[in-house]
């Protein structure tokens, strides 16, 4: 990039200094005093003499140094800020699924049919979503290169909108290494990590395999969202909790606080709770119990723990989990897609005041509960108030209007 942005100034100053020779003896002549000419003019003046001494060495990087420490700096800079800015950023949600080796052609069916779901999922949201299974690889590569590359290329995306990526299988635990299964080179929770350490964004992590769990201990950090099917390493029989969180994430059964989306974290507890059922119904002891973890301390929560409408957990951390997980949904409601990103940061600051607020109710007044709760609720009223009038002043434009016609 650094090179770049040199040669297009050099570029941009070859045609400059050429014009300034041609005009240098008239300028001369006019015997022009430092009153007379702006800033800008004796700035350029300085520099013929500079640069030419340069040039004439054969060094036109020099004059562009030369250039950018002088006083008009600023001013040349900002010409070409545009076009040395880096990739616009990607507001858009992305879903990364990788299917692993099955082992069974009966596991091969059952996975295809959750990745499946999560493919139909996306397709709803209008979100791109990228497949990977068994077959994805050639000669040079093998499925795990897939992986590492695909993954490590969509998380250096810059975006304040998070990637998902969810990963259906097996998995395996030696007593030191947690790996989920691939045809081939399997990959490691440590390097999965090592792909991820420089994310440019919001990361979902979901690993719906058997002997999960170390991958939250390896992957948790500020800003992402890591889901186990497991307690620990130890669980090693065949994880459902992959089935249940598939069908949970695009339908509505899961939508527990009724706001018309459902997010990863109701989805999450009612995949727990279906897991749980299925081992009640077969009268057996059940082998797995999903895990979440989104405030980065790496000490995950069971998704069992939460309950009532507002997903609830008993927990005397400061920071519990399930702030983060809650205010991610796959699925947006109407709503949720008529606001901004900027707008939706905000809503959920003021929603993390409001819990905030509900948890300290017993230690207020109840006028200074009042006091406060207002004080939240009306700037909430007011954003989305807002962005219901950008979205009619859009559906009202000419342009719109011509569409639907």
């Amino acid at each position: 990039m650094q090179l770049l942005a040199v040669t297009e100034l050099a570029l941009f100053f070859v045609p400059v200094y050429t014009w300034i020779v041609g005009h240098r003896e008239r300028w001369r002549r006019t015997a022009l005093q430092p009153a007379d000419v702006d800033a800008t003019g004796i700035a350029w003046c300085l520099l013929l003499d500079r640069s030419q001494r340069f040039l004439l060495q054969g060094t036109i990087v020099r004059a562009v140094a030369l250039i950018l420490s002088c006083t008009n700096t600023v001013l040349l800079h900002s010409c070409f800020a545009e076009r040395l800015q880096a990739e616009p950023a990607i507001e858009q949600q992305q879903v990364i699924v990788v299917t692993g080796a099955s082992g069974q052609p009966e596991y091969e069916e059952a996975f295809r049919t959750w990745a499946e779901r999560w493919k139909s999922a996306c397709d709803s949201a209008g979100l791109e979503c990228r497949l990977i299974g068994p077959n994805d690889s050639t000669t040079e590569s093998s499925v795990k290169d897939t992986v590492v590359d695909d993954v490590h290329r969509w998380s250096q995306q810059k975006s304040r909108e998070p990637l998902w990526i969810v990963l259906i299988g097996h998995g395996t635990f030696d007593g030191r290494s947690a790996r989920f299964n691939l045809e081939g080179p399997d990959i490691s929770a440590s390097e999965m990590a090592t792909v991820l350490q420089d994310s440019q964004r919001p990361l979902v992590i979901i690993n719906c395999t058997s002997c999960s769990a170390p991958f939250v201990d390896a992957l948790s950090a500020a800003n992402r969202v890591v889901v186990s099917a497991t307690k620990n390493g130890g669980q090693i029989q065949f994880a459902r909790f992959g089935q249940a969180l598939s069908t949970a994430i695009g339908g509505t059964e899961a939508d527990m606080n009724q706001d018309g989306q459902v997010s990863l974290l109701e989805a999450s507890v009612l995949a727990s709770r279906r897991t749980q059922e299925f081992y009640d119904a077969e009268g057996r002891l059940a082998t797995e119990h999903a895990m979440l973890d989104d405030n980065g301390d790496g000490m995950a929560t069971r998704c069992s723990d939460w309950q009532g409408v507002r997903l609830e957990t008993v927990s005397d951390v400061e920071n519990p989990d399930g702030e983060l997980a809650r205010r991610i949904h796959l699925i947006r409601s109407k709503e949720e897609r008529l606001l901004t990103v900027d707008q939706r940061e905000s809503r959920n600051q003021l929603e993390s005041q409001l819990n905030l607020l509900r948890k300290q109710r017993e230690k207020l007044s109840e006028s200074d509960y009042l006091d406060e709760l207002a004080e939240i609720l009306l700037p909430l009223a007011k954003l989305y108030d807002e962005a219901e009038r950008a979205a009619a002043t859009i559906s009202d434009s000419p342009a719109d209007t011509a569409n639907e016609k």
